[in-house]
Protein backbone atom coordinates (compact mmCIF):
# COMPACT_ATOMS: atom_id res chain seq x y z
CA UNK A 1 0.00 0.00 0.00
CA UNK A 2 1.28 3.37 -0.53
CA UNK A 3 2.14 5.53 2.04
CA UNK A 4 3.28 8.60 0.59
CA UNK A 5 0.71 11.59 0.86
CA UNK A 6 0.89 13.71 -2.28
CA UNK A 7 0.31 16.57 -0.31
CA UNK A 8 3.71 16.25 1.67
CA UNK A 9 5.38 16.85 -1.14
CA UNK A 10 6.60 19.62 -3.62
CA UNK A 11 5.12 19.01 -6.83
CA UNK A 12 5.84 21.34 -9.56
CA UNK A 13 8.17 21.02 -12.03
CA UNK A 14 11.80 22.03 -10.72
CA UNK A 15 14.61 23.01 -13.72
CA UNK A 16 17.58 23.53 -11.50
CA UNK A 17 20.38 25.81 -12.41
CA UNK A 18 24.09 24.45 -12.19
CA UNK A 19 25.92 27.97 -13.62
CA UNK A 20 24.40 27.75 -16.76
CA UNK A 21 22.97 24.10 -17.34
CA UNK A 22 19.42 23.15 -17.04
CA UNK A 23 18.86 19.94 -15.01
CA UNK A 24 15.34 18.71 -15.73
CA UNK A 25 14.65 20.41 -19.29
CA UNK A 26 14.72 19.04 -22.32
CA UNK A 27 18.67 18.79 -22.68
CA UNK A 28 20.53 15.60 -20.58
CA UNK A 29 23.37 16.41 -18.64
CA UNK A 30 26.24 14.18 -17.99
CA UNK A 31 28.61 14.90 -15.11
CA UNK A 32 31.60 12.43 -15.31
CA UNK A 33 34.77 12.44 -13.36
CA UNK A 34 37.09 9.91 -10.89
CA UNK A 35 35.49 8.72 -7.65
CA UNK A 36 37.92 10.31 -5.40
CA UNK A 37 40.78 12.97 -6.26
CA UNK A 38 44.20 11.58 -6.18
CA UNK A 39 46.60 13.85 -7.64
CA UNK A 40 46.34 16.95 -9.71
CA UNK A 41 47.57 14.74 -12.74
CA UNK A 42 44.93 12.86 -12.28
CA UNK A 43 42.09 14.92 -11.82
CA UNK A 44 43.43 17.76 -14.85
CA UNK A 45 43.70 14.93 -17.39
CA UNK A 46 40.18 13.37 -16.76
CA UNK A 47 38.73 17.02 -17.10
CA UNK A 48 40.31 18.00 -19.89
CA UNK A 49 39.35 14.54 -21.84
CA UNK A 50 35.51 14.08 -20.55
CA UNK A 51 34.88 17.88 -21.69
CA UNK A 52 35.84 17.16 -25.27
CA UNK A 53 33.79 14.37 -25.44
CA UNK A 54 30.89 16.65 -23.78
CA UNK A 55 30.91 16.26 -20.74
CA UNK A 56 28.88 18.99 -18.94
CA UNK A 57 29.91 18.88 -15.05
CA UNK A 58 32.69 17.53 -13.37
CA UNK A 59 32.70 15.04 -10.41
CA UNK A 60 35.55 14.33 -7.60
CA UNK A 61 35.52 13.66 -4.06
CA UNK A 62 37.49 15.03 -1.80
CA UNK A 63 35.87 13.25 1.05
CA UNK A 64 35.10 9.62 0.62
CA UNK A 65 33.18 7.54 2.72
CA UNK A 66 34.52 4.17 2.97
CA UNK A 67 32.88 0.89 4.17
CA UNK A 68 36.99 0.34 5.89
CA UNK A 69 38.57 2.89 7.85
CA UNK A 70 41.64 2.00 6.23
CA UNK A 71 40.81 2.29 2.35
CA UNK A 72 41.47 5.64 0.72
CA UNK A 73 39.28 8.14 2.17
CA UNK A 74 40.12 11.36 -0.04
CA UNK A 75 42.63 14.01 0.15
CA UNK A 76 40.38 16.37 2.45
CA UNK A 77 41.19 19.75 1.95
CA UNK A 78 44.21 19.45 -0.49
CA UNK A 79 41.54 17.55 -3.11
CA UNK A 80 39.25 20.81 -2.51
CA UNK A 81 42.12 22.80 -3.12
CA UNK A 82 42.90 20.43 -6.90
CA UNK A 83 39.15 20.51 -7.44
CA UNK A 84 39.29 24.58 -7.93
CA UNK A 85 42.49 24.69 -10.08
CA UNK A 86 40.99 21.90 -12.35
CA UNK A 87 37.75 24.07 -12.37
CA UNK A 88 39.35 27.77 -13.51
CA UNK A 89 41.81 25.84 -15.90
CA UNK A 90 38.93 23.94 -17.77
CA UNK A 91 35.72 26.18 -17.03
CA UNK A 92 34.15 23.37 -16.06
CA UNK A 93 31.42 23.38 -13.08
CA UNK A 94 32.59 21.02 -10.38
CA UNK A 95 30.25 18.40 -8.03
CA UNK A 96 31.72 16.78 -4.97
CA UNK A 97 30.52 15.16 -1.87
CA UNK A 98 30.26 16.74 1.74
CA UNK A 99 29.67 14.51 4.43
CA UNK A 100 29.44 16.87 7.24
CA UNK A 101 28.08 19.95 8.20
CA UNK A 102 31.70 21.51 9.13
CA UNK A 103 32.75 20.66 5.65
CA UNK A 104 30.15 22.98 3.98
CA UNK A 105 31.73 25.94 4.07
CA UNK A 106 35.30 25.13 2.79
CA UNK A 107 33.44 22.50 -0.12
CA UNK A 108 30.59 25.78 -0.61
CA UNK A 109 33.53 28.13 -1.82
CA UNK A 110 34.66 25.73 -4.52
CA UNK A 111 31.46 23.48 -5.37
CA UNK A 112 28.88 24.15 -8.24
CA UNK A 113 26.77 21.51 -6.60
CA UNK A 114 27.01 19.53 -3.35
CA UNK A 115 26.32 16.08 -3.78
CA UNK A 116 24.95 14.29 -0.55
CA UNK A 117 25.73 10.48 -0.79
CA UNK A 118 23.64 7.42 0.15
CA UNK A 119 24.99 6.72 3.43
CA UNK A 120 24.25 10.37 4.35
CA UNK A 121 20.37 10.50 2.86
CA UNK A 122 19.14 10.63 6.20
CA UNK A 123 21.50 12.31 7.74
CA UNK A 124 18.96 15.35 8.67
CA UNK A 125 21.13 17.72 10.46
CA UNK A 126 22.87 17.77 7.16
CA UNK A 127 19.94 17.93 4.97
CA UNK A 128 18.92 21.04 7.24
CA UNK A 129 22.20 22.48 6.53
CA UNK A 130 22.51 22.39 2.68
CA UNK A 131 19.09 23.46 2.46
CA UNK A 132 19.77 26.60 3.85
CA UNK A 133 22.06 27.92 1.40
CA UNK A 134 21.62 28.48 -2.97
CA UNK A 135 23.78 25.91 -4.09
CA UNK A 136 22.10 23.09 -6.21
CA UNK A 137 22.19 19.76 -3.98
CA UNK A 138 22.23 16.11 -5.88
CA UNK A 139 20.44 13.90 -3.23
CA UNK A 140 22.11 10.44 -3.56
CA UNK A 141 19.39 7.68 -2.18
CA UNK A 142 20.43 5.94 0.66
CA UNK A 143 21.43 2.05 0.33
CA UNK A 144 18.31 0.67 1.31
CA UNK A 145 15.59 3.62 1.33
CA UNK A 146 12.23 3.30 0.14
CA UNK A 147 10.74 5.84 -2.33
CA UNK A 148 9.17 7.36 -0.10
CA UNK A 149 12.03 7.78 2.48
CA UNK A 150 14.21 9.27 -0.42
CA UNK A 151 11.30 12.21 -1.15
CA UNK A 152 10.98 12.76 2.78
CA UNK A 153 14.94 13.43 2.51
CA UNK A 154 14.10 15.74 -0.18
CA UNK A 155 11.74 17.53 1.51
CA UNK A 156 14.27 17.81 4.15
CA UNK A 157 16.07 20.05 1.87
CA UNK A 158 13.18 21.81 0.09
CA UNK A 159 11.71 22.78 3.39
CA UNK A 160 14.95 25.23 4.48
CA UNK A 161 14.18 27.23 1.38
CA UNK A 162 16.58 25.17 -0.80
CA UNK A 163 14.73 24.36 -3.95
CA UNK A 164 17.75 23.14 -6.29
CA UNK A 165 17.59 19.66 -5.52
CA UNK A 166 18.46 16.95 -8.48
CA UNK A 167 17.50 13.52 -7.24
CA UNK A 168 20.00 10.76 -8.08
CA UNK A 169 18.73 6.83 -8.38
CA UNK A 170 21.93 4.80 -7.88
CA UNK A 171 20.54 1.65 -6.96
CA UNK A 172 19.16 -0.31 -3.67
CA UNK A 173 20.94 -3.45 -1.82
CA UNK A 174 18.88 -6.21 -2.44
CA UNK A 175 19.98 -10.34 -2.33
CA UNK A 176 21.45 -10.49 -5.72
CA UNK A 177 25.45 -10.11 -5.41
CA UNK A 178 26.34 -10.42 -8.98
CA UNK A 179 26.25 -6.93 -9.15
CA UNK A 180 27.04 -4.32 -6.92
CA UNK A 181 23.40 -3.02 -6.16
CA UNK A 182 19.93 -3.34 -7.74
CA UNK A 183 19.31 -0.73 -10.18
CA UNK A 184 15.80 0.63 -9.62
CA UNK A 185 15.17 2.14 -13.12
CA UNK A 186 11.79 2.45 -12.39
CA UNK A 187 12.19 4.36 -9.46
CA UNK A 188 12.96 7.17 -12.11
CA UNK A 189 8.99 7.58 -13.78
CA UNK A 190 7.84 7.02 -10.08
CA UNK A 191 9.69 9.78 -8.26
CA UNK A 192 8.42 12.01 -11.88
CA UNK A 193 5.20 10.88 -11.08
CA UNK A 194 5.42 11.29 -7.32
CA UNK A 195 7.49 15.19 -7.31
CA UNK A 196 8.45 17.50 -9.43
CA UNK A 197 11.92 17.40 -8.90
CA UNK A 198 14.92 16.34 -12.04
CA UNK A 199 16.14 12.93 -11.20
CA UNK A 200 19.46 11.82 -13.09
CA UNK A 201 21.13 8.06 -12.97
CA UNK A 202 24.17 6.53 -11.71
CA UNK A 203 25.01 3.48 -13.32
CA UNK A 204 28.36 3.16 -12.16
CA UNK A 205 27.56 2.70 -9.02
CA UNK A 206 23.71 0.75 -9.82
CA UNK A 207 25.57 -2.10 -11.66
CA UNK A 208 29.20 -2.26 -10.13
CA UNK A 209 30.82 -3.46 -13.40
CA UNK A 210 31.99 -1.13 -16.28
CA UNK A 211 30.34 -3.51 -18.84
CA UNK A 212 27.17 -2.83 -17.55
CA UNK A 213 27.51 1.06 -17.11
CA UNK A 214 26.85 2.13 -20.84
CA UNK A 215 23.63 -0.89 -21.05
CA UNK A 216 22.04 0.10 -17.22
CA UNK A 217 22.92 3.96 -18.48
CA UNK A 218 20.57 3.76 -22.10
CA UNK A 219 17.82 1.92 -20.07
CA UNK A 220 18.17 5.08 -17.72
CA UNK A 221 17.33 7.42 -20.34
CA UNK A 222 15.01 5.32 -22.00
CA UNK A 223 12.72 5.82 -18.69
CA UNK A 224 13.12 9.52 -18.45
CA UNK A 225 16.27 10.35 -16.70
CA UNK A 226 17.46 13.79 -17.17
CA UNK A 227 21.15 13.10 -16.77
CA UNK A 228 23.55 10.82 -15.67
CA UNK A 229 26.59 10.71 -13.33
CA UNK A 230 29.70 8.38 -14.54
CA UNK A 231 32.92 7.81 -13.20
CA UNK A 232 35.33 7.86 -15.70
CA UNK A 233 39.39 7.40 -14.31
CA UNK A 234 42.40 7.44 -16.89
CA UNK A 235 43.86 4.03 -15.49
CA UNK A 236 40.59 2.26 -13.82
CA UNK A 237 42.77 -0.65 -12.90
CA UNK A 238 45.04 1.70 -10.67
CA UNK A 239 42.32 4.06 -9.36
CA UNK A 240 42.01 3.82 -5.09
CA UNK A 241 38.68 4.19 -5.40
CA UNK A 242 35.46 2.31 -7.34
CA UNK A 243 38.15 1.19 -10.28
CA UNK A 244 36.20 -2.11 -11.36
CA UNK A 245 32.91 0.35 -12.33
CA UNK A 246 34.97 3.28 -13.77
CA UNK A 247 35.10 3.46 -17.44
CA UNK A 248 38.45 4.74 -18.93
CA UNK A 249 38.74 7.86 -21.37
CA UNK A 250 38.82 6.30 -24.55
CA UNK A 251 35.43 4.20 -23.20
CA UNK A 252 33.33 7.22 -21.82
CA UNK A 253 34.44 9.01 -25.18
CA UNK A 254 32.82 5.73 -27.46
CA UNK A 255 29.69 5.77 -24.52
CA UNK A 256 28.90 9.74 -25.02
CA UNK A 257 29.01 8.90 -28.99
CA UNK A 258 26.41 6.11 -27.93
CA UNK A 259 24.26 8.34 -25.68
CA UNK A 260 24.17 11.21 -28.56
CA UNK A 261 21.91 8.58 -30.70
CA UNK A 262 19.84 7.40 -27.80
CA UNK A 263 19.06 10.76 -26.51
CA UNK A 264 17.63 11.89 -29.85
CA UNK A 265 15.07 9.13 -29.82
CA UNK A 266 13.46 9.61 -26.90
CA UNK A 267 13.77 13.68 -27.53
CA UNK A 268 16.12 14.74 -25.65
CA UNK A 269 19.85 16.12 -26.23
CA UNK A 270 23.20 16.82 -25.09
Amino acid sequence: MNTINAEDLVKEKHVVKVGNLAIGGRDLVVIAGPCAIESYDQLLQTATSIKRSGANILRGGAYKPRTSPYSFRGKGEEGLRILKEVKELTGLPVITEVMDARQIENIAEVADMLQIGSRNMQNFTLLTEVGKLKLPVLLKRGLAATIEEWLFAAEYILSEGNDKVVLCERGIRTFETYTRNTLDVVAIPAVKELSGLPVILDPSHGTGKRTLVSPAAMAGIAAGADGLIIEVHPNPEEALSDGPQSLDLEQFEQFMNRLDRVAETFGRSL
